[in-house]
């Protein structure tokens, strides 16, 4: 199947602006496959053949006017002094370099020593459902985004998920600097799962891992890296009510998440006492990835006070405040939508979006109760 991937013009455009531009993301989220179809000399510098290749033809690819691909570039670290000076020579010329890696600290390092002004950064997600528009929403839902873990063939999931996470734990994460043993990255991985949506508390992780709450978030901090979980902020405003000052944690994959949790199937997943959290991440996931595929900021947090107000997600578009509240229910009622608006008036914002499954669109003078599809065209219609 040949998926149009929605940041495609946006990476189109930064390279016409930059000399090299970085697509980042978690690993088997389509960054070589869309790279390839963008340009056509293409090395995997983790290859140790590639990485010959890449030497005997340099001399050529420094001076060339073709778009350059490097796939995972932090593993050959003599790449970027050499793309430094490349660039360096022809500072005029953009759209030459397009590196790709999976988000860690070497590679960062190296970003931001040699390429600093020289480079623009790019996320790709694994497949947004407005992507692929002729697959169930409620598909994607459960087995998640990666384009091999039931996108394109629905039987892999949630085996592929299982390995995809086990390689993680004892591969790539110890590789990129995590300071833990693999099992102790799939026990961190099971308990984040059961927190999902919920408040951010080192201090009781860190209990039951055995371990510090310093290295607890030290941990998040290179799994947040990885793009395997996020880290939404709360909102803080000038109100006289006492707000909730702790993130909420995310996991990026609604996929890789049900996996941990055993929902091998969307009957199980309905069944689960913890749905109603999933579809809340799932859509804010939906949300984020799309406005930022279309390279547009939004400032994300979320809202709670202490005694129970609260909104799930709080976006600002052009100097707008958008109030969104997310219900798992197909038949949202008038009750729901005055709660979302008097939460989303106590920080001034200037519209609020009810994104529940219904099949209807109905609009007030403030409030909208839609869908996803609708929610995302409204707040791409805001932005532009």
């Amino acid at each position: 199947m040949n998926v149009k991937r929605l940041i495609t013009p946006r990476l189109k455009a930064l390279l016409r602006t930059y000399p090299a531009v970085a697509l980042v993301g978690p690993r088997q989220a389509g960054k070589t496959t869309l790279a390839r179809s963008l340009g056509k000399r293409y090395f995997d510098l983790e290859q140790e053949g590639e990485r010959l290749k890449f030497d005997l033809e340099w001399h050529d690819l420094a001076t060339s006017s073709s778009l350059v691909v490097l796939d995972e570039a932090q593993a050959y670290p003599e790449t970027f002094p050499r793309l430094r000076g490349a660039i360096d020579a022809a500072r005029r010329k953009n759209g030459r370099f397009l590196i790709l890696g999976s988000v860690s600290p070497a590679l960062m390092r190296e970003v931001s020593e040699s390429l600093a002004g020289r480079l623009a950064l790019c996320e790709l997600t694994p497949f947004l459902a407005v992507e692929i528009k002729r697959r169930s929403v409620d598909g994607m839902w459960l087995r998640g985004g990666f384009p091999d873990g039931g996108v394109l063939a629905p039987g892999h999931y949630p085996e592929w998920q299982t390995h995809y996470l086990r390689l993680l734990a004892e591969r790539d994460l110890p590789q990129w600097g995590l300071p833990a043993k693999p099992q102790m990255i799939s026990r961190l991985f099971k308990m984040l799962a059961a927190s999902h949506s919920g408040l951010w508390n080192a201090s009781d992780l860190a209990r039951s891992l055995g371990l510090s709450y310093h290295t607890v978030n030290s941990y998040l901090d290179y799994l947040e890296g990885a793009y395997l979980v996020r880290r939404l902020m709360p909102y803080h405003g000038n109100l006289r009510k006492r707000l909730v000052k702790s993130p909420k944690i995310y996991w990026r994959d609604s996929g890789l998440l049900h996996a941990l949790m055993g929902a091998p199937t969307a009957a199980e997943l309905r069944d689960r006492p913890w749905v109603g959290a999933s579809w809340e991440g799932f859509v804010i996931e939906q949300i984020l990835g799309s406005l930022a595929a279309r390279g547009i900021e939004a400032d994300p947090s979320f809202f709670r006070t202490s005694d129970g107000h609260e909104i799930d997600l709080v976006l600002n578009l052009r100097g707008r405040r958008w109030a969104i509240e997310i219900k798992l229910s197909s038949v949202p009622g008038r009750a729901d939508v005055e709660r979302l608006s008097y939460a989303a008036g106590m920080i001034g914002a200037d519209g609020a979006i009810l994104v529940s499954r219904t099949p209807t669109t109905v609009s007030g003078p403030f409030a909208t109760s839609t869908n996803l599809s609708g929610a995302l065209r409204m707040l791409v219609a805001a932005s532009a």
